[in-house]
């Protein structure tokens, strides 16, 4: 199950593209269904079972032409779990390669349709 949503960053490519982090209760929560809408200049971004808004972004008027052109989005998620990523606080190296271990992140890239609602 989605705990919450946040829009980290907004980016004109070829369509509008849309930065997530999202975070999840469990590590096997595999019920994530992004929809998104526009309601005048307000990107609203929510999970496909629930109703209420889970993160909002405004945008500008160059953002808003392109979601209107395209009439789709461009998402890039990131995944993240509660108590599995956070800070970590001693590295420590694999000896074999000479790398630091880095915690495990899971990343998504969609183009989902956007509704215009007045």
């Amino acid at each position: 199950m989605v705990d919450t949503i946040s829009i980290t960053r907004i980016n004109t490519r070829d369509l509008l593209s849309v930065d997530l982090n999202v975070w999840m209760n469990h590590p096997d929560d595999h019920d994530f269904k992004p929809r998104l809408s526009i309601s005048g200049t307000t990107l609203s971004v929510r999970n496909a079972d629930g109703e209420d808004s889970m993160a909002n972004h405004e945008l500008d008027e160059n953002q808003l032409e392109i979601a209107q052109r395209d009439g789709r989005i461009e998402l890039r998620v990131k995944f993240q779990v509660h108590g599995m990523h956070g800070r970590l606080n001693s590295i420590h190296p694999i000896i074999a390669d000479g790398k630091a271990k880095k915690l495990a992140t899971a990343n998504w890239k969609s183009v989902q349709p956007v509704s215009f609602q007045d």
